[in-house]
């Protein structure tokens, strides 16, 4: 009591001195280098060609992506793709622009009303049957609506922002391209000098030396390599990276905690009592064998993996059980097995004769939320099973409008193409529903059936191979080590990185724990896979993090077990040779052998070069650009291109090919006869120019100004 006097009588004091506190951990973290007081604009997620990218705008466009993989992309995935968007759509505005060019609201609007979806959709036609835009618009105005109603509503939203931006982004890819491509326009007179230069046929005398014919020894200094380097910048420019170790402690169960999960299993065999604490006393559970409701009895027992009750073919079970479980009785019991990560029990529920594979046909009619719905789906479920059931009514009546009903309202356009038709298909292709109708009833049936991607029509055209199949409840726990398993592995890794702070050797303890040392060379910032560790964007944030220093320790969890991460190396943005050392020093080394080469082919004719290397004069008939190959030599387009504008008989000498150097003469030279249309000429260079329009984005990227900071961020 005395002690609570004392603190509400000093209350005043503490209230003082934990605002003092709070007030340090805030200026503190406004002083570190997110903070936004004193930091400068530390909003900006970064800059292209000068515009300024804010963290709002770019979390809009990640969500907008994440919406578009319906969550399966992790956020690294999501913000690389959302950075690359956008890198891509402002280095296109900005070159449009330059050209006065720009494409805006109305163009976008104009390209999405065009497709082909939209114009095609029956809720957007008039009573006419007509493309009506009013009511498109209408639609659009509702998913935005519907955008602050819950969370579908916002996905979808997003999902149609996605869908404008990618428009806008095509349209100026497209609208760039087609600058370039006008701008790299193909004469008449092109055409022809293309077709006269490949079919040219020219007969040759030459004698090629290749490169290992200089044996003598030829260094290439690491000053020289560094010089090549600075050369060629742009070929071996570096981002910033950090090299670490790390061993992995990996948290599995032992063959004590495996034995302790099977004897857990067993037990749920037959009925037991077990205390209960509601009742104060004993109850009696019913067991897999005895239970009435499999569903109750994988809920109240914890099932590691949901029941399915799917049949299954014996080729399906694993051959090391299949013979046993296909002797096996209704509400017989087989297990406890060991499968995988678990341990099983398996209760014979069903045994049927069914084919295993059927043959038929759909007509899919989604409605709005169904999976892989387009956005431009508008009915509801209730709407959609109206419309399958009166598609069905008229089929019913004439199958034979089966295929163009298909071709005019199945969602699902590679089959509808087909008139519905799926061809053949095993028992597990399908989802549920359409699988157990196609499957548990016979040829000739057809009936509405509803899935998450809407209201299939299927037709069951034809079965075969019908055979013995089982449906089997599969209780399942997953082997899993223990508690005390975890907490001896948490300690033996506390441990590790405690002896590893200490300035001992990784590899003499990581010996002693019987453990391996992994390193990883060029980690990036924005990485988010950590060698075999998977995806560690933490470790790769601290290994970033300008507080790291070299050689500093420390200890992640990591999804079943630990990882101990050594910082062993912090390497600048610059140059850097990376794996290409031996790749420049033989350029270097070819570059120094092809001057000696050059040298010593002083000769006056090929018979005199040819004396002085030791070699024969070959020759090579009818070669040419379309057919460049030469005898014991192979493709040498280097070589034909250097002689199509030489007149016959006159020796060129020291033409550099990829692996040597030729002399060469042309003996004879026949052009091709003339002809009077080149358009297939034409259309190999108007390809050929194209090509290059839209791999011009490249160069763009490489001349734009880019300023990156997504990895403060992320």
């Amino acid at each position: 009591m005395a002690v609570l006097s004392q603190i509400r009588e000093r209350s005043f004091f503490l209230i003082i001195i934990i605002g003092l506190a709070l007030f340090s951990f805030v200026i503190g973290d406004m002083f570190k280098s997110n903070g936004s007081v004193f930091g400068g604009d530390k909003n900006s997620i970064g800059e292209i060609n000068g515009e300024n990218i804010t963290r709002e705008q770019f979390i809009q466009i990640v969500e907008q992506q994440n919406a578009r993989s319906g969550g399966k992309s992790s956020q690294m995935q999501n913000v690389n793709i959302a950075w690359n968007s956008l890198v891509r759509e402002k280095i296109y505005k900005s070159q449009l622009e330059k050209s006065g060019i720009i494409v805006g609201e109305k163009d976008v609007w104009d390209e999405i009303v065009s497709q082909p979806f939209v114009q095609n959709n029956p809720e957007f036609k008039n009573e006419a049957g007509l493309f009506d835009v009013e009511k498109f618009k209408e639609y659009v105005a509702t998913l935005q609506d519907a955008s602050t109603e819950n969370e579908q509503g916002k996905a979808q939203w997003l999902g149609w922002l996605n869908y404008e931006r990618n428009i806008k982004s095509n349209l100026q890819i497209r609208t760039y391209n087609n600058l370039i491509t006008a701008g790299l326009g193909v004469s008449l007179k092109d055409a022809e000098r293309h077709y006269t230069n490949n079919n040219t046929k020219l007969d040759l005398e030459y004698v090629y030396v290749p490169y290992t014919y200089i044996t003598d020894s030829i260094t290439v200094s690491d000053d020289e390599i560094k010089n090549y380097v600075k050369a060629h910048k742009d070929e071996y420019k570096s981002e910033a990276s950090r090299d670490i170790s790390f061993v992995r402690f990996d948290i599995k169960a032992t063959p004590e905690d495996e034995a302790a999960i099977k004897n857990e299993v067993a037990k749920l065999i037959n009925n037991r009592e077990e205390y209960s604490a509601a009742t104060k006393g004993n109850v009696e559970l019913k067991g897999l064998t005895a239970t009435e409701n499999l569903d109750d009895f994988f809920r109240e027992n914890s099932s590691d993996t949901p029941i399915n009750l799917a049949f299954k073919t014996k080729a399906t079970f694993n051959p090391a059980i299949a013979d046993t479980i296909f002797k096996l009785n209704i509400d017989d019991i087989y297990g406890p097995y060991k499968e995988g990560e678990f341990f099983k029990l398996s209760k014979i529920v069903a045994v049927k004769q069914l084919p295993d594979s059927v043959k038929a046909r759909h007509i899919l009619i989604p409605f709005l939320g169904a999976l892989r719905a387009d956005p431009s789906i508008t009915q509801t479920e209730a709407e959609a099973k109206i419309t399958a059931d009166s598609l069905l009514t008229v089929i019913k009546g004439d199958k034979s409008k089966f295929a163009d009903f298909a071709k005019d309202f199945s969602s699902d356009k590679g089959s509808g193409a087909k008139g519905g038709d799926l061809d053949w298909f095993t028992y597990n292709a399908m989802v549920p529903e359409f699988r157990d109708f196609a499957f548990e009833n016979t040829t000739g049936n057809i009936n509405v059936v509803k899935s998450d991607f809407g209201f299939h029509i299927i037709d069951i055209q034809d079965q075969k191979n019908k055979q013995k199949m089982l449906s089997m409840a599969t209780f399942s726990r997953k082997i899993e080590a223990s508690e005390a398993t975890g907490n001896a592995i948490f300690q033996k890794a506390e441990t590790f990185a405690a002896d590893l702070a200490n300035n001992k050797d990784i590899t003499e303890i990581a010996k002693e724990n019987n453990a391996t040392v992994q390193p990883l060379y060029g980690l990036k910032a924005l990485d988010e896979n950590v060698s075999v560790l998977g995806a560690q964007r933490q470790i790769v944030t601290w290994a970033f993090n300008k507080g790291t220093d070299e050689n500093e320790v420390k200890r992640f969890d990591i999804d079943n077990g630990y990882a101990i991460v050594k910082l062993t190396a912090k390497r600048k943005k610059g140059l850097s040779l990376g794996n290409s050392k031996l790749a420049i020093k033989n350029i270097l080394l070819n570059q120094k052998r092809a001057k000696r080469i050059k040298e010593k082919m002083t000769g006056n004719t090929l018979n005199e070069i040819a004396t002085a290397f030791n070699k024969t004069v070959s020759n090579s008939k009818t070669v040419s650009l379309s057919s460049p190959v030469l005898a014991g030599v192979g493709r040498s387009n280097d070589l034909i291109v250097a002689l199509l504008s030489s007149p016959e008989n006159k020796l060129l000498k020291g033409i550099e090919a990829q692996n040597g150097i030729f002399a060469a003469k042309i003996l004879k030279k026949e052009k091709p006869k003339l002809l009077k249309n080149y358009g297939n000429s034409m259309s190999t260079l108007q390809g050929q120019y194209k090509s290059r329009g839209a791999n011009s984005y490249e160069a763009l990227k490489k001349i734009a100004d880019i300023k990156d900071n997504r990895a403060t961020f992320y």
